[in-house]
């Protein structure tokens, strides 16, 4: 089990969770943790954001409507 500490909503405070054994075959790397102080279980979610840029002919009309 690994061990970080985060705030804890419940305890109001920081205290050390721990990532409980999982079943998902992710191991250390398990998105959910439980607080060692009350038991409060979340859920760590990475967010990638996904940047796209115009294409060539969008870039080509932008510039022809410019005054």
């Amino acid at each position: 089990m690994s061990e970080r500490e985060l705030y804890c909503d419940a305890c109001e405070g920081v205290e050390p969770f721990e990532a409980p054994p999982c079943a998902d075959g992710h191991g250390a790397d398990c998105p959910e943790l439980v607080c060692t102080g009350c038991g409060a279980a979340v859920l760590i979610a990475a967010v990638v954001p996904h940047l796209t840029r115009p294409t060539d002919q969008r870039r080509q009309a932008a510039r022809r409507r410019a005054a």
